[in-house]
C-alpha cells in the first residue's frame, strides 16, 4: 500500500522514497517559473492529482507530517494547503485526523448549457448588464484554479444576469490573458468569444453549494439581505489541459433552480 492509500500514520516512516503521488506533488513544487505561494502550488498539485483520478474518492491523504517532511515545506504551508482543498468541498477531515477525498460534482460541457441558452430553455429571454470588464491582478482564488503564478493579471468580466429583467444571478468569471488578450473583445458571449480566438473549453467542472446574500449582492439582485443563494463554480479547461475560465455564478436561491435529467 503506498502512503497515501494509508489512513493510518503509524507505517508512514517505513514507506519508500518512490511514491508516485509525492513523487509528482514534488515535481509540481519544483517547477521553476511558478513563483505561487507553496500552499498554493501544493492545493493546485493536490486538486490536478485529485481531478485525474490519482486521488480517487475515499481515499486519504498523506498526513500533514510526511507531507511536510516529503516535500521539504513546512507544516503550515500544507495546512493551508489543505484548508484550500476543504473549503473548495474536494477533501474533508475525518475521525482520527484523517483527510479523505471528497466526492464532487462532474458535469462533461456538452451537458453545461449557457447562461443565456438555459434562461431561454425556460422560455424567458436573457440579457445581462456590466459591472466590470478589464484587467486586473488575480485574486488568490482565480490564479490557483487558473493554474497562474500568483500577481498575474487576468482578463475579469464581472455581470448581473436578468431573466425578463429581473435580475437573478451575479456571474464573476476570469480568463488569462494568454488567451484572452483584451476584455473589450467580449461583447456578449464569453464562450462565443473564446470560440473566435480558438479557445473553446473542451472539459470542465462545476461545483454547487450553498450560501446566504451580503448586503451589496442584495442589492444588485433587489433582494433582502441574506437571502439564499445558489452558487456554481465552473473552472473549464483547453484540450492540452491548460485551464481556460474559472466562473462564480451567484443565483438567487428563491427564483433560480437546478434540474438535472436521471437516466437508469
Amino acid at each position: 500500500m503506498s502512503l497515501s492509500q494509508n489512513p493510518s500514520h503509524e507505517n508512514e516512516g517505513t514507506a519508500h522514497q518512490g511514491d508516485p503521488l509525492l513523487d509528482r506533488l514534488a515535481a509540481s513544487l519544483s517547477e521553476a517559473e511558478d513563483h505561487s505561494p507553496i500552499y498554493m502550488r501544493l492545493a493546485m498539485a493536490l486538486t490536478d492529482a485529485i481531478d485525474g483520478g490519482q486521488l480517487s474518492r475515499g481515499r486519504s491523504l498523506p498526513s500533514e507530517r510526511l507531507l511536510a517532511e516529503r516535500l521539504n515545506i513546512s507544516r503550515v504551508s500544507v495546512r493551508r494547503a489543505i484548508a484550500e482543498l476543504e473549503s473548495e468541498g474536494r477533501v474533508s477531515r475525518r475521525h482520527g485526523a484523517r483527510t479523505v477525498v471528497q466526492t464532487r460534482v462532474r458535469k462533461d460541457l456538452p451537458n453545461l448549457t449557457g447562461f443565456s441558452d438555459d434562461i431561454r430553455a425556460r422560455g424567458m429571454e436573457p440579457s445581462f448588464s456590466w459591472i466590470f470588464r478589464g484587467a486586473v491582478v488575480g485574486s488568490p482564488q482565480e490564479t490557483m484554479a487558473l493554474g497562474l503564478p500568483a500577481q498575474t493579471e487576468v482578463i475579469r468580466l464581472v455581470r448581473v444576469r436578468l431573466a425578463d429583467g429581473t435580475p437573478i444571478a451575479l456571474e464573476r468569471a476570469a480568463v488569462p490573458k494568454s488567451i484572452l488578450p483584451d476584455a473589450m473583445l467580449v461583447t456578449d458571449s464569453l464562450y462565443k468569444t473564446l470560440a473566435s480566438l480558438n479557445a473553446m473549453p473542451h472539459h470542465g467542472f462545476q461545483r454547487i453549494r450553498a450560501d446566504v446574500m451580503s448586503p451589496a449582492e442584495a442589492e444588485l439582485l433587489q433582494a433582502a439581505p441574506l437571502t439564499p443563494m445558489l452558487v456554481a463554480d465552473r473552472r473549464c479547461f483547453l484540450e492540452d489541459g491548460r485551464a481556460v475560465e474559472f466562473t462564480e455564478t451567484r443565483y438567487n436561491g428563491k427564483v433560480y433552480d437546478f434540474i438535472s435529467d436521471l437516466h437508469i
